[in-house]
This record gives C-alpha cells, structure tokens and sequence, in this order.
C-alpha cells in the first residue's frame, strides 16, 4: 500500500541484508482494507506485531559452485539470492521475539528476519 511507504527518500540509503526486511509498525487497533487486524489480547500474549513493509533483503545466499577451469570469465559474485516471500507494500504479522526494535530519522522499525513474519497480506493489483 503506498500511503504506508515512504515518500521520500530517507530510506534510500539503508540497505537491508540477506533475508531480513524492514517493518514500520502499524497502529496496534489499524485494520489493513481487507479487514486483517491483531486484538490488543493477542498481542500481548502472544508476542505479536504487525506492520508495513517497507524495505526486503535480497534473500537466502545460495553459494556458486567454483569453476576452476573458466578462469577467462571476469569476476563476478560468487552466490546466488533465493528471494524473499515478502515484499514492499505487504502487511507482515510477525513475533517480536525475532525482531530487533531501530529508530531511524525519528521513526521505530523493526528488522525482521522473513522466519518470524507469521502471515503476509498482499494488494494484489488488478
């Protein structure tokens, strides 16, 4: 959902590693428009969060093998990125106890490891 991205660039300059992504939290009593929202008494004992996408991670590092014999080509990287299931603009319920709480340019993020976001709710465009 855009209204919940950035608008400007002050993310622009942070970059999100391997299979993590970056989550702004919603507010704990928002429903997202399809009608998805956590009651407060999960989310206390539960341990749970929800939020806005914002930025992913590249994805699971899958290593290349080493070819010795084409050493002619130029280097270049030596893995491979399984991409993530999440993306930009999804709201991720996901467990706090995976994630790290960050403040950034005065606003709270989480970085999410994709292991602890529990369920995505995607726009779908049509």
């Amino acid at each position: 959902m855009a209204v919940h991205l950035t608008s400007d660039n002050k993310l622009k300059k942070l970059i999100v590693v391997g299979d993590r992504v970056l989550i702004r939290p919603a507010p704990s009593d928002e429903r997202s428009s399809g009608g998805l929202y956590l009651p407060p008494g999960v989310q206390e004992r539960e341990k749970v969060q929800q939020g806005y996408i914002i930025k992913t991670g590249p994805g699971y590092v899958i290593p290349l093998p080493v070819e010795d014999e084409e050493s002619w080509k130029p280097e270049e990287e030596k893995v491979k990125y399984v991409p993530l299931q999440a993306r930009e603009g999804d709201l991720a319920i996901f467990l706090l106890g995976g994630a790290t709480e960050v403040m950034y340019a005065g606003e709270k993020y989480f970085i999410v490891p994709q292991s602890a976001i529990l369920m995505l709710e995607r726009e779908e465009e049509l």
